[in-house]
């Protein structure tokens, strides 16, 4: 099993997102952002850090007695991601948003599909699917959020990205990419092919760019009407 097959699958189909997606790439680079796109962002990100963490936890369950060795890696990654979302309410309090008004939005369509598809996949095929969306997340937060967050402290200053930017520290500090690759290749040995990976990744690049989309249709273009 390849992990740089992996890696270039996931930098395709995230090409493919910056080409239909309207203001993904240049939000990637670090050359633009905007104060109501990348609140909203913020905001999701808690939702998504919330929703995880049960579906980390569901797809634990499924590991079972099968991997012991597995179900350690997932159960570590979910001790240690647990609560980050405090992280960046830290920063959404710094744009007006308190713990309260988070925990009143309700997710975008996209984030509600990705949930879903989860849990469907992982009744199908496992903790597999979990152990590749939770690679592909630290692959993401490792490529792309550095730079996310470094033109976010540049326009709106670094005192409203502390939060952002310790999470990024800590990911760093305890390899989690290395960490939830390891799981990978575990879940696929005893659950799947890497034809399985294959088909989940795109799934959730997929998906991804459907939250990107409702992302800037939210923000960015509603405020142009």
């Amino acid at each position: 099993m390849s992990r740089d097959r992996l890696e270039k699958l996931a930098e395709e189909h995230m090409e493919k997102l910056f080409t239909k997606v309207p203001k993904a790439r240049e939000f990637h680079a670090g050359e633009w952002t905007d104060q109501d796109y990348y609140r909203r962002h913020l905001v999701e990100t808690v939702l998504r850090i919330r929703l995880n963490n049960e579906v980390d936890a569901y797809g634990l369950y499924k590991v079972g007695y099968k991997d012991h060795r597995l179900a350690a890696t997932l159960a570590r990654y979910l001790s240690e991601e647990n609560n980050h979302e405090g992280m960046f309410l830290r920063d959404l309090k710094k744009f007006g948003l308190s713990k309260e008004d988070v925990d009143a939005t309700r997710p975008f369509a996209s984030t509600e599909y990705l949930i879903g598809y989860l849990y469907f996949s992982i009744n199908q095929d496992g903790p597999l699917p979990t152990a590749v969306w939770n690679w592909f997340v630290e692959w993401y937060s490792d490529k792309y959020n550095p730079t996310i967050t470094k033109n976010a402290a540049e326009v709106f200053g670094l005192d409203m990205v502390k939060g952002s930017q310790a999470h990024i520290d800590y990911d760093e500090a305890h390899d989690h990419d290395e960490l939830m690759w390891s799981t990978v290749e575990r879940a696929v040995a005893g659950w799947g092919e890497f034809s399985d990976a294959e088909r989940h990744l795109v799934n959730f690049v997929d998906l991804i760019a459907l939250y990107f989309t409702e992302l800037h249709e939210s923000t960015v273009a509603a405020q142009a009407l």
